[in-house]
């Protein structure tokens, strides 16, 4: 445990910070996985309705700072290029 003021501080901040961070985080990972289950089973139409929602998601989790602005744009890309390769495949 720190001593020094500015460091106890620091992980009282830090704990703070990572609480905030946790629900939009899990959100995000539900919402990541529910498009990944939706387009393995081959259900292309539900997964193409809920790619927006998805994508705002990451956007928003981004602009947070809860991803990285460059971790949110792979995401997107790999969810399209996914869609898309669903959408061949049927």
């Amino acid at each position: 445990m720190p001593i020094i003021k500015s460091a106890i501080k620091r992980v009282e901040v830090n704990e703070r910070q990572k609480q905030e961070n946790r629900a939009p985080k899990s959100q995000l990972a539900n919402a990541l996985k529910k498009f990944r289950a939706l387009v393995a089973a081959g259900k292309v139409e539900e997964a193409e309705k809920l790619l927006p929602e998805v994508v705002s998601l990451v956007d928003v989790s981004a602009r947070k700072g809860i991803i990285t602005k460059d971790n949110a744009n792979r995401k997107k890309a790999n969810l399209a290029l996914s869609l898309d390769k669903a959408k061949k495949a049927k």
